[in-house]
């Protein structure tokens, strides 16, 4: 691509989607992701190459598969098209991309929305509900034991307990997107990615909106958080250009599009 905007890598997060700034393979996310993190000089990801042998090696890497691409490796649980790379950028390795690295040292955390302590399990279960517009994984299934090695091993060197820096997204002020000042964005800056129609090119480039895409009830479905993750994301080639009122015009014109209905009930 080299014009896009709305990539939601990682996340995300993957299948992670991308050319210039993205992982067009699974087997190699990590050496971009360290010329993504050298540019911040925070962190650099360890080298694929130290993922040990036998079965842990074997789960860390299943994780890091389902992970790019969700909808292949984890099938049974997943009810769109979308990835956790499509969210957590560069397999989950770039700071401000909401990345993975020493989430796992977070948990147990209370969270708002559920008015409860979840475990990091959990949360994952929530993605899974929401963001795939899926079903719950069992807790000993191979799929939630490598998601959950492969964010133990990108945290290897994490302080337990202590944020990553760059974890989550930026903040930006609370502004009023206008849907219609978004759409001519989006066709600038987006559809050649995404499309129109916002159906995207799955698995490299997410659907936005429509059946493939996340549903009501995911956290890229409020215009803040789209706006921030676009902010300081996007566009791919050009990532940071936009101001953050351009960034929630944009997110205000996806948000205006459908995206399925979401009651927990049917997700479980």
């Amino acid at each position: 691509m080299l014009r896009c905007s709305l990539i939601f890598s990682g996340v995300a997060v993957l299948g992670i989607l991308y050319s210039g700034r993205a992982n067009t393979s699974v087997a190699s996310p990590v050496p971009q992701a360290q010329q993504a993190s050298s540019a911040t000089q925070t962190w650099t990801p360890p080298d694929l190459a130290t993922i040990p042998k036998g079965p842990l090696g074997d789960s860390i890497r299943l994780g890091l598969h389902v992970f790019d691409d969700t909808p292949k490796y984890a099938k049974a649980y997943v009810g769109n098209k979308m990835s956790c790379g499509h969210c957590h950028v560069l397999s989950g390795t770039l700071p401000g991309g909401i990345p993975m690295v020493g989430v796992p040292g977070l948990f147990p955390m209370y969270r708002e929305r559920e008015k409860a302590v979840v475990t990091f399990e959990e949360r994952i279960q929530q993605c899974f509900q929401r963001s795939e517009n899926g079903h719950r994984l069992p807790s000993d299934s191979p799929e939630m034991v490598g998601l959950v090695a492969y964010s133990q091993w990108l945290s290897k060197d994490q302080v337990t307990g202590r944020p990553f820096p760059g974890r989550g997204l930026v903040a930006l002020p609370a502004l009023t997107g206008d849907p219609e000042r978004g759409s001519q964005i989006y066709a600038e800056k987006c559809a050649m990615c995404h499309g129109t129609d916002g159906a995207g090119t799955p698995p490299t480039y997410p659907p936005l909106w429509g059946p493939g895409a996340y549903n009501a009830g995911a956290g890229m479905n409020r215009i803040s958080t789209m706006a921030a993750f676009v902010r300081e994301n996007m566009p791919q080639n050009d990532p940071g250009s936009l101001t953050p009122q351009q960034a929630y015009d944009v997110a205000a014109y996806v948000n205006s599009k459908p995206h399925t209905p979401f009651n927990i009930r049917d997700h479980q």
